[in-house]
């Protein structure tokens, strides 16, 4: 019994052949060893983790610094102390502002690294011939286009989605779900693919006609104020959470579906609501396709988007630093939007796949 004691060893203590633990090692580097080989299995794992996060924070510059570049881009001068234009595109990589020259206006105010924000402002989206925009058109023109075509369909066709989404998921009514599914169906079909019905269905109602086309507006706005299909989708899933006993106990109170809608579901799908609106809101401000397509360039109904878009295409080249702070301007109602109500936007996802 001694010696059978004395001969058995634990497994770190043990002594092997070069060759024995050289071949450990190497199968310890990609995991397939036995207990000798632990602090080989440390390695490797430390290893594999070093890798991943080199690749994972390569796809971060990848995602992140295009946002950066343009960020630096719009402090970045193409124009000299005078204003006059100088001929040089942002073609290279930015990292920083290139040029710290101190930069003034016509009447000899220095603006500094916010001279192209001043100039976008004040010039850059005037229209004229130059630019190639309605004569009467400027920045702040096309900011509250840009809040009409998001606050206006947002607030009306959200609470439609809701209302939409309310009875799909709380009255039984013969139909309800071939219907529902019917327009689940319709989410398969591209919006691209019927802008060119839709073109034609806008003229015939008068939108897209005349000087100007001074009813341009409704297009971005009338078809929002009657809700989203995939709006009414999120807040259907978030309201079967809800208890059915509170719908039942109002109908004893005497209560109808629009009382029991404006009292009772509003409130309690508040948070799904909000998230569905602060997307929506982000689809719209950013709907670049749908300016373009039905309205026309020389309208003053052309959103913020369309508007960067026929500046740059004049200019661009020649005084990109304006067209970067216009754009930098543009996204970042958007980006502040999402970071103050991130965390709404994400719980009311997540509860979307909740069921009665």
């Amino acid at each position: 019994m001694e010696n059978v004691q004395t001969n058995t060893k634990p497994a770190e203590e043990r002594h092997y052949s070069s060759f024995r633990y050289a071949v450990g090692a190497v199968l310890a580097f990609f995991g397939i060893s036995s207990k000798t080989h632990r602090g080989s299995k440390k390695r490797a794992k430390l290893t594999g983790d070093i890798f991943t996060y080199i690749i994972l924070l390569l796809g971060a510059f990848l995602m992140v610094y295009p946002f950066w570049w343009m960020i630096a881009a719009s402090f970045t001068f193409t124009s000299d102390v005078t204003g006059s234009a100088l001929s040089g595109t942002i073609g290279a990589m930015v990292w920083w502002p290139s040029n710290p020259l101190p930069a003034q206006t016509s009447d000899g105010r220095d603006l500094g690294l916010f001279y192209n924000y001043y100039y976008m402002f004040t010039e850059g989206m005037v229209g004229s011939d130059s630019t190639g925009l309605a004569a009467g058109f400027t920045y702040w023109r096309a900011v509250l286009n840009n809040l009409i075509y998001s606050i206006v369909p947002v607030v009306v066709g959200v609470i439609t989605s809701a209302s939409a989404a309310f009875s799909f998921a709380k009255i039984k009514w013969i139909g309800r779900n071939v219907v529902f599914m019917f327009l689940l169906a319709a989410i398969m079909v591209p919006g691209p693919s019927i802008m060119t019905t839709q073109y034609v269905m806008y003229v015939s109602f008068g939108w897209l006609e005349g000087a100007g086309q001074p009813n341009a507006w409704m297009t971005l706005t009338i078809p929002g104020l009657f809700g989203s299909i995939m709006t009414a989708f999120f807040i259907r899933q978030f309201l079967f959470g809800l208890p059915t006993s509170i719908i039942e106990a109002a109908k004893i109170d005497g209560a109808g579906y629009f009382r029991i809608f404006c009292s009772f579901i509003l409130p309690l799908a508040m948070p799904a609501i909000v998230a569905q609106g602060l997307l929506s809101f982000m689809g719209c401000w950013n709907n670049y396709m749908g300016s373009y397509i039905f309205i026309s360039n020389t309208s003053l109904w052309i959103n913020l988007p369309h508007a960067m878009t026929i500046v740059n295409n004049k200019y661009g080249s020649t005084n990109a630093g304006p067209v970067m702070a216009s754009m930098v301007m543009c996204v970042l109602p958007v980006i502040i939007l999402f970071a103050v109500f991130q965390k709404m936007i994400i719980g009311s996802l997540m509860l979307t796949g909740s069921k009665e």
